[in-house]
């Protein structure tokens, strides 16, 4: 283990008398909890953690850290590491975790470490919905600043346009109030720019009246994928906004955390969540039921509450590597490109789950001036994984997404940043991004944050990286 910068116990004590919640250094009970990225393959060592309580906390750990010349990292579960913050400060958030519902208002303040997962229970109870992803193990805050896509997005739109206003302490460590009404430059920049040009440590969101929905999976063979992908192309044509879609090529490992059915075997998968009357979801379906019988059929009416179930992501940290894009078709070449890397015949694929979704609706609509998210005119989101447990097999993962994400590039316009990581993220983030945003997000980072002290984000200025 090495870190690039060491602190002395005595300025760590020092500072540990000004916090609420604990600092973890290396060679401490802890420590390799504490730094642990979501993704396994990814290590890092910081040079101390700091297991944030509170907003001053975090206030106080970057004057710290500006102070002692470190940069600071910040992760409350880990997802989407895009840098690892070796010899920085990290902040860990995650037991900044409350949540508080306002029926009345439909809102709900989420702290900076709150998980999906943990949000759900309480605006359900309220009769609403947030529009989370489909992993509820996902940091809540940090999947609304890269723009948020869910089981809800065609017809309520991302989770950023919900946010209402977040709270933020800024690289010098100041605590802004950031909306529409204070700070908004700030707003917009953390609305689908993601977080690098201010720590958020909480922020407060708008809320949906959906308490059920119908949703889950048609499992078909993968020798069917082709057929299944071409009727899956004309099917979505007639879809209303309520039915939000994907279809999955799944490569499933023989674990026993597989359904015993599925171990072991390639399939293609339809999955939705429609969140208008069930006997509507059902009548929508219907003719995938009337051209085949799946081999599985777990489309069910189902609270919302339960809504992981149609993704069925895993719940515990994993080794692999994450890819996606924006496609811009589903022609006959996209789908003829999913076959071909989406199927392993006898372990050719290395990739677990090719997933294409079907977004286009609500996110249309959005106000494009309240908002850096770029994506609002695209229809077709892939998603690309692959299980890495050594470094060998991480290295292959990635260089058969790299030679699958070039098969498709003519049809690729741009990338999703909440779906790539690691090298790719800092590499080709900025891309996702057209020309008068990426000025406007340039210039964002050089006014908030001038010194790059918050350097384990997206860069959206050309030639930087970290010192």
């Amino acid at each position: 283990m090495t870190t690039s910068k060491q602190i002395s116990r005595e300025s760590l004590n020092a500072l540990q008398a000004r916090l609420q919640g604990a600092i973890i250094a290396p060679g401490d009970p802890g420590y390799d909890s504490a730094r642990m990225a979501w993704n396994l393959s990814v290590q890092q060592f910081p040079a101390a953690v700091i297991m944030a309580a509170d907003t001053a906390d975090i206030a106080e750990a970057v004057r710290f850290a500006r102070q002692a010349g470190l940069k600071v990292g910040v992760q409350a579960t880990g997802h989407n590491v895009i840098r690892p913050a070796d010899g920085s400060l990290l902040i860990n958030t995650s037991q900044m975790a409350g949540v508080s519902v306002d029926a009345a208002a439909r809102t709900a303040r989420i702290e900076a470490g709150a998980q999906w997962g943990a949000v759900l229970p309480e605006t359900q109870a309220a009769g609403l919905a947030p529009l989370l992803g489909s992993s509820p193990g996902v940091g809540a805050v940090a999947y609304t600043l890269g723009g948020g896509l869910g089981w809800l997005a065609r017809k309520y739109g991302l989770a950023a346009d919900t946010a209402r206003s977040f709270e933020v302490v800024t690289a010098d460590g100041r605590t802004l109030h950031v909306s529409q009404n204070e700070n908004a430059d700030l707003f917009w920049g953390l609305r689908g720019g993601g977080g690098g040009f201010a720590l958020v440590t909480a922020m407060e969101i708008d809320l949906f009246p959906v308490t059920t929905i119908f949703g889950g999976n048609l499992v078909y063979p993968a020798a069917l994928a082709g057929e299944v992908l071409r009727r899956y192309r004309e099917w979505i044509g007639s879809l209303p906004l309520e039915f939000t879609t994907s279809v999955a090529l799944m490569n499933l490992p023989p674990l026993p955390m597989v359904p015993e059915f599925l171990r072991g075997k390639s399939v293609i998968m339809v999955r939705g969540c429609h969140c208008g009357a069930p006997e509507e979801g059902q009548a929508l379906l219907q003719p995938w039921l009337d051209w085949q019988a799946p081999v599985a059929n777990l489309f069910r009416p189902m609270p919302f509450s339960d809504v992981a179930q149609v993704s069925n992501d895993p719940h515990d940290p994993v080794p692999g590597h994450t890819t996606g894009a924006w496609l811009r078709d589903l022609s006959d070449s996209v789908l003829d490109a999913l076959v071909e890397y989406g199927v392993s015949n006898n372990g050719s694929s290395p990739l677990v789950s090719t997933e294409v979704r079907h977004v286009a609706g609500a996110m249309a609509s959005g106000d494009r001036n309240a908002a850096a998210f770029p994506g609002r005119d695209q229809s077709f989101l892939l998603g690309a994984v692959g299980m890495a447990p050594t470094p060998e097999l991480h290295a292959r993962v990635v260089a058969f997404s790299n030679t699958f994400k070039r098969a498709l590039q003519p049809h690729i316009s741009g990338l999703y940043v909440n779906f790539v990581e690691g090298q790719e993220a800092r590499e080709a983030a900025a891309d996702s991004y057209p020309p008068e945003t990426l000025q406007r997000l340039a210039a964002l980072k050089a006014q908030y944050d001038p010194d790059h002290l918050l350097d384990y984000s997206y860069q959206f200025i050309t030639g930087h990286d970290v010192a």
